[in-house]
């Protein structure tokens, strides 16, 4: 599919997520040939800058040198210091756009992208309005929004209806990046192209489903904005409910936007509401605490830059829910979160049940059950399938087999980052993998009551971990079954378990 010429406004274009995300995603669009033939972006900052020294600083944060320095794409950069707190600025990226659309022959169709702090995304798009930059009488405008969509539910309503007054719903793209990888789009078609797993997919073949997102780092230079936010509002409300989405979805009518996302939106209405008497048995926080990694002393959270001494804030998050339709009533949900956990990784796990009769015995013990369905996100990305397979020799013990696809073995196809897809898609005017306002808000009063809870006066225990261990020991008694217990995964795909080289 052809873009349609365009222009990419950024505004924030001298902070981080420009430089580390967003240019290089473009970059590459670029280099694949997926770009329209007539493109530019706009940075948007409050630094002075000449075009020139944007341009410059630009390729100095991409390490770029030589003929790639020099190259077409570099050209395309514009940039505009504006006060973006000051609606009568924006008469002068007006200006801006009009003399760049005529001079390149874009045809009007811009995307503003907010890479700015939360509370201007409730005022950029107002003065963009104030100056005809909304609307579609000449090429399309559509608005891209990052994280956090506001910090709680009402935040959220808030938000919503303020972008609204200015921008239609099919306008707004509030982006978020988990969904742009591929094993999570990969999801979709693992489910509904293959006639071998749908039928398995509901409460009478699957015991329950879990879903870990774990960082090695800490909160790093974040340690400021992590503190009024945590793993709950930072990974919870947007990333993990996202996927558990996509895991437990209906088959859409069609892969159009809309059938897609109505499609998550009943998952999300279908979420049991969280009652407050059973929060204590579902809802568990921690907080890192100083340790020692591979020989290294590593700062506990509240030793961090920024970070208030006394600080109750979660860096670990693990919850327990159900989500209350016909294919999914009784079958719990785990999902778990954290920083300073043994490792990065990020996946979904497919636990089916086992069989009703044990006739076999374990290599190790007695027979449990094998059978799982493992999709790695990050890294090693693939699927992984977990069986029993007889060991050679007399009897039939039986041993834990691993059937395994890796991205990392296709050779000859090079996997795009997760913003080079979800901008192409943005410039295709694809919102398929773009959170919906009804979502956000369906997420956000799922949330709320644990938010309640954590404001409230008796508020949830905090259980302290060492950096470098999986959490509080507690996480594990929130899955049901004598001796069941989370995944332990490794950096490796078709690695597991406590103990294992990472």
């Amino acid at each position: 599919m052809n873009s349609d010429n365009c222009i990419i406004v950024i505004f924030g274009a001298s902070g981080d997520l420009t430089k580390r995300k967003l240019v290089p995603a473009v970059y590459d669009l670029k280099k694949r040939g997926h770009l329209p033939d007539r493109f530019a972006i706009l940075g948007i900052g409050r630094t002075e800058y000449s075009e020139e020294s944007f341009r410059e600083k630009l390729q100095a944060d991409m390490e770029m040198e030589g003929d790639e320095a020099n190259s077409s794409f570099f050209q395309d950069i514009y940039y505009q210091s504006l006060n973006t707190s000051s609606p009568d600025d924006y008469v002068k990226l007006k200006d801006k756009l009009t003399g760049l659309d005529k001079q390149l022959g874009t045809e009007g169709n811009y995307i503003f992208y907010l890479a700015t702090p939360p509370r201007l995304y409730s005022l950029i798009p107002g003065f963009l309005s104030e100056q005809g930059l909304n609307s579609e009488e000449r090429g399309w405008k559509r608005l891209i929004v990052e994280k956090p969509f506001g910090t709680d539910l009402q935040s959220a309503r808030e938000l919503n209806r303020e972008i609204l007054k200015y921008f239609n719903e099919s306008q707004l793209y509030r982006i978020d990046h988990y969904l742009g990888k591929e094993t999570v789009q990969n999801i979709l078609v693992t489910r509904f192209g293959n006639g071998f797993f749908e039928p398995l997919w509901n409460r009478n073949f699957i015991d329950h489903v879990e879903i870990t997102a774990a960082e090695s780092l800490g909160v790093e230079k974040r340690g400021g904005y992590y503190d009024s936010s945590g793993a709950l509002k930072d990974m919870v409300q947007n990333h993990l409910l996202q996927l558990t989405a996509m895991v437990a979805m209906e088959p859409p009518a069609s892969f159009e936007s809309d059938a897609i996302r109505n499609e998550t939106l009943k998952v999300f209405q279908s979420l049991k509401p969280l009652n407050r008497d059973e929060l204590d048995n579902c809802f568990i926080r921690g907080q890192y605490t100083a340790s020692t990694i591979k020989g290294e002393k590593v700062k506990g959270y509240r030793e961090e830059e920024g970070v208030d001494p006394e600080s109750r804030t979660e860096t670990f998050t693990a919850l327990k829910f159900y989500i209350e339709n016909w294919r999914w009533g009784g079958v719990p949900f785990y999902i778990r979160t954290g920083k300073r956990l043994p490792t990065r990784v990020s996946e979904i796990v497919i636990h089916f049940k086992s069989t009703p009769h044990k006739l076999f015995k374990k290599a190790f013990g007695t027979q449990d059950n094998f059978n799982k369905l493992i999709i790695r996100i990050q890294p090693d990305e693939g699927i992984l399938l977990k069986f029993g397979m007889k060991m050679p020799g007399a009897g039939f013990d039986v041993k834990e087999a691993n059937m395994s696809f890796r991205y990392s073995e296709l050779s000859s196809v090079e996997m795009a980052s997760a913003y080079e897809r979800l901008l192409l898609d943005c410039m295709h005017g694809d919102s398929t993998l773009y959170a919906r306002g009804d979502a956000v808000e369906a997420c956000w009063e799922f949330i709320q009551p644990l938010l309640d809870y954590e404001n409230s006066d008796d508020p949830p225990k905090i259980y302290g971990y060492p950096a470098g261990s999986w959490g509080p020991d507690c996480a594990d008694d929130l899955i049901e079954g004598e001796g069941v217990t989370w995944r332990y995964p490794c950096k490796n795909l078709a690695s597991d378990g406590m103990f294992c080289e990472l």
